[in-house]
């Protein structure tokens, strides 16, 4: 520890020592604490918004996959009918298109429709017939010398948005109890400090839970409510079809399947007691207790698998909301951000209370929304009760 001498000001500090605001005061006392994932969002992505609706772009490369609708006796027949589908539409002249179940190459002598090829069949190779649903995948292009240049393709991004929502918690206190002198203390320190315990759970349950919506929207005071992640997600495990139970084997190929198809090779799962219980008997020798680096620490337990390492964190928020105990979030943070209106962060808005009354009155108020990047990056398992 160094000693320092002379004249010490707010600008020496950086934010490891001086929080900007209640949240990340909050975080640094109880990082392990109520809020978990409000913790990691503050040591990782916080963005302003000066609108309440904020929005953003997502975009994928397509598989370009197929399905025949409706088998093909002939090796001859050259015209394919296919579900509609937008990966259709890549199929243009020149295309090579392959028969994942027989191995059949086929080139596009035509344009696709939205439900049809027209294609030169068994390229190099022997007879093939083509079953009902058969899967077709796009492997290249092949021209000939001179030719012109094919039908351009494109895709487009989408357009995902979320609303930031305001969350108030206040607490009171009579002019008569601020003068009392109490054995425990002062109660409006000791108040001000659970509202803000009870602030960030709101928030952070909101974060899981919430359901996007709108209420009195041309009005002049519009209700709104931030989207959770358990609600927005389109990534979902749902053991419940069979019989609520899971193997170490089925669990690993849902991290190489699932969980880690898409995105970031770490990302961290945040669990229910039965889950956390799951995955304690599951292969000791692949658990590493490891430290998140940051100033908010949040102890995590890393779970190495062929596809990526899982950081897993036994919930305290899942203990109280039925039916969490047998369920996981596991997040992609670098594709997860919170967003806080302008200057609405976390703040402590002190003497809310009417001229006549002979109390005090505070109030915690975040105006804020939980913004995803991505959607599939993102999985959500629920009800998994029984580890087979």
């Amino acid at each position: 520890m160094a000693a320092l001498q002379g004249l010490r000001g707010t600008g020496e500090f950086n934010t490891d020592f001086r929080p900007k605001n209640y949240r990340e005061l909050f975080t640094l006392l109880e990082p392990n604490g109520n809020a978990p994932l409000n913790a990691l969002l503050s040591m990782t992505s916080s963005e302003s918004t000066d609108d309440p609706e904020f929005k953003n772009f997502r975009d994928e490369l397509p598989e370009r996959a197929l399905s025949v609708n409706g088998a093909v006796s002939s090796a001859s027949t050259t015209a394919i009918t296919i579900d509609a589908g937008n990966d259709n539409l890549f199929a243009v002249k020149g295309t090579i298109v392959v028969n994942s179940e027989t191995g059949e190459v086929m080139r596009c002598t035509a344009d696709s429709t939205a439900t049809g090829l027209t294609v030169e069949r068994n390229i190099g190779g022997t007879s093939h017939t083509i079953a009902d649903d058969a899967k077709l995948f796009i492997a290249g292009t092949a021209y000939e010398e001179g030719a012109s240049s094919p039908t351009g393709v494109s895709f487009d991004a989408t357009v995902a948005s979320n609303f930031t929502q305001i969350f108030r918690t206040s607490f009171t206190v009579t002019e008569t109890l601020r003068a009392t002198n109490l054995r425990t203390g002062d109660k409006e320190d000791e108040m001000a400090t659970k509202a803000l315990k009870l602030h960030m759970q709101d928030i952070e349950r909101a974060m899981f839970f919430g359901k996007k919506h709108e209420a009195n929207g041309s009005t002049a005071q519009p209700l709104r409510f931030t989207g959770g992640l358990i609600n927005t997600m389109s990534n979902v495990i749902d053991r419940s079809t069979a019989s609520s139970s899971m193997t170490e084997d089925q669990f690993d190929r849902a991290l190489i399947e699932d969980v880690f198809a898409f995105g970031s090779k770490q990302k961290i799962m945040f669990c229910g007691a039965k889950v956390a219980g799951h995955l304690q008997k599951m292969g000791k020798d692949r658990w590493q207790p490891t430290a998140v680096e940051g100033s908010y620490g949040v102890n995590l337990t890393q779970y190495t698998t062929f596809a990526g390492d899982l950081m897993v964190h036994l919930h305290p928020q899942f203990r109280q909301v039925p039916g969490m105990d047998n369920s996981a979030v596991i997040i992609d943070f670098p594709y997860l951000k919170y967003r806080h209106m302008d200057g609405r962060d976390t703040q402590l808005l002190r003497d809310r209370q009417s001229a006549d009354a002979d109390a005090v009155k505070h109030e915690y108020l975040t105006e804020c929304g939980l913004e995803l990047m991505q959607d599939k990056v993102h999985t959500y398992i629920k009800n998994w009760t029984n580890l087979a």
